[in-house]
């Protein structure tokens, strides 16, 4: 499947024009900065309840295989308008020469209160670079990096797939130790997209891009809280590398 058949494209994201200047910290984990963008809101009570001193820390990973282009590329972009008034942002992409992997992230992981992972549907799977991301991942696991912190998954696909793709890579998040916040996950579809312009009506329990702020919001509390005690089960770090067939 060519990337064009996997990243749909077409003037169905109308909200761009209100999205400008997005600002994200520079790559080797610089400071963390609010993205100077415009559209999308953050419920009101939620923006008053996070002062400049406690505005959690979000990691955006990007994993799709068309990168900083195609479509969910361009969800993010409302994403993180959704995001800006409540959170300090970070984005990383995943795929494409010189892109980050997990050993180059692990800084700016560990320094995040929550993560918003975003990739396509390919072949009912999510992309081999999250693949990648998530394999490097496993000595990692019920660490610090991901212990308690909210993760929000995004998927977008061109017809099919995506609910699997979305419920799998929630649990993997949930072993790794991530919380999954209530309505947290959701997924994009070109013929869904089609199908609330044929007919809303009959569309509207369809998740649309107008679900991509009730996710924002979900992460935002859920980052925002203070850290429980969690406990964790002895993980063994080495022994998965063995070679046991005889």
């Amino acid at each position: 499947m060519t990337k064009a058949g996997c990243e749909w494209v077409g003037d169905i994201f109308p909200w761009l024009r209100a999205v400008t200047n997005p600002v994200v910290a520079p790559a080797g984990g610089g400071d963390w900065t609010r993205p100077m963008t415009t559209g999308g809101e953050v419920s009101m009570e939620l923006t008053e309840r996070i002062s400049p001193t406690t505005r959690p820390r979000i990691l955006i990973l990007n994993a799709a295989l068309a990168g900083a282009e195609g479509n969910t590329a361009r969800w993010l972009e409302q994403a993180r308008a959704e995001l800006f008034a409540g959170a300090e942002l970070d984005e990383v992409v995943l795929a494409g020469l010189g892109a980050e992997t997990f050993a180059s992230l692990e800084s700016r992981l560990r320094a995040a209160d929550g993560f918003w992972f975003a990739t396509g549907t390919h072949w009912d799977g999510w992309s081999s670079p999250l693949q990648r991301f998530l394999e490097d991942a496993t000595p990692a696991e019920c660490t610090d990096i991901w212990l308690g912190k909210p993760a929000a998954v995004l998927v977008t696909e061109h017809s099919t797939g995506g609910k699997g793709v979305l419920s799998r890579l929630q649990g993997v998040l949930v072993t790794l130790g991530c919380a999954i916040p209530p309505c947290s996950g959701l997924v994009l579809a070109w013929s869904a997209l089609l199908a609330r312009r044929h007919d809303a009506e009959a569309a509207e329990d369809f998740w649309g891009a107008d679900d991509l702020g009730i996710v924002a919001h979900n992460l935002l509390a859920a980052a925002g809280q203070r850290r429980l005690d969690w406990r964790v089960w002895p993980v063994d770090r080495e022994d998965f590398k063995r070679v046991w067939a005889e």
